[in-house]
């Protein structure tokens, strides 16, 4: 896939406080993209946390709140701030525009506006915002599992710490250690050791299977599982699962004092978000139950009450 390729589709979101812009913009890129609108400030911050959109064009003046305050708002939240925002407006003197790029608009189009001119900087904008995406990708994921490393787990866990802290729901995290790793790739040897980190990766994800979950690597043959909106008990049915797949793998390990086949332990917590917490108390209980799960004999999972 070219690039270029990479600018077809896409969710714009249109803010403009004149239905008649909106319907301009609408009939320039609707055979290309889906086209969210809002007529208002707030109403667009809530569209761009809720609908992810690729792509804002931006009115500049609005009433109650203008489209400087709105970049300002989305570029300071860190849900919103990856998103590019282009300012589509009647104010087109050079301090005008300049004002808009100083404030982080990645492009400004004058009003009226021309639709071929339209639809032309969303393509750039959109190729550029998925060349973005795309390196991003590569930073953040583990090279031998494919699954997400610990730069993106640690990413991921703040943001959803902070989300779920806003909507007062919990956030649940499994922390998986491989059971006698180091003796496998001792007696298998370490190629080995990789293709059987990667189906055990696999099998995470099979377990953890709903859009909102996370599977990290989180160093060496440790993982950790992020599950937002879940419950000590859903974490548990996920663990659980996890123990299945992991038995119906079925892989070999002769070396493991534990049991003939490859095994796992496991530290379940879950917290609602809140003033006094922060998303290391999650990640520090959990730590302590896979310390138990251990102690305990491995191959088991402890959470927490």
């Amino acid at each position: 896939m070219s690039w270029t390729d990479m600018a077809a589709g896409g969710r714009i979101l249109v803010v403009d406080d004149a239905m008649e812009n909106i319907q301009i913009l609408h009939g320039a890129l609707q055979d290309e993209h889906e086209v969210l609108f809002a007529l208002d400030g707030r109403r667009a911050l809530e569209i761009a946390r809720t609908q992810h959109p690729d792509l804002i064009l931006l009115d500049a003046v609005m009433p109650d709140m203008d489209g400087h305050a709105v970049c300002r708002e989305l570029l300071g939240n860190p849900d919103t701030a990856d998103i590019p925002i282009i300012f589509v407006t009647a104010l087109t003197s050079p301090e005008d525009e300049t004002r808009a790029l100083d404030a982080g608009a990645a492009d400004f189009i004058g009003k009226p506006v021309n639709a071929a001119v339209v639809r032309a900087r969303v393509r750039t904008q959109l190729t550029v915002k998925r060349q973005r995406d795309a390196l991003r990708a590569l930073i953040l994921t583990d090279s031998l599992t494919g699954v997400a490393n610990r730069r993106a787990f640690d990413e991921r866990i703040d943001a959803e710490w902070r989300r779920c802290g806003r909507a007062h729901l919990p956030v649940a995290l499994i922390l998986v250690d491989i059971d006698h790793f180091k003796l496998y790739n001792d007696h298998y040897g370490h190629p080995a050791g990789d293709a059987t980190l990667v189906q055990v990766a696999g099998a995470m994800r099979r377990a953890a299977a709903r859009t909102q979950d996370l599977v990290a690597r989180y160093g060496g043959e440790e993982f950790a599982i992020l599950l937002p909106q879940l419950d000590a008990k859903g974490a548990t049915g996920v663990a659980h699962r996890l123990m299945d797949e992991l038995a119906a793998l079925d892989i070999p390990h002769t070396a493991s004092p534990t049991a003939p086949r490859l095994t796992a332990s496991m530290g379940i917590s879950s917290m609602v978000p809140g003033d006094l917490s922060a998303p290391a108390d999650l990640v520090q209980v959990a730590d302590a139950l896979l310390y138990q799960a251990k102690a305990g004999g491995r191959n088991q999972y402890r959470t927490m009450g």
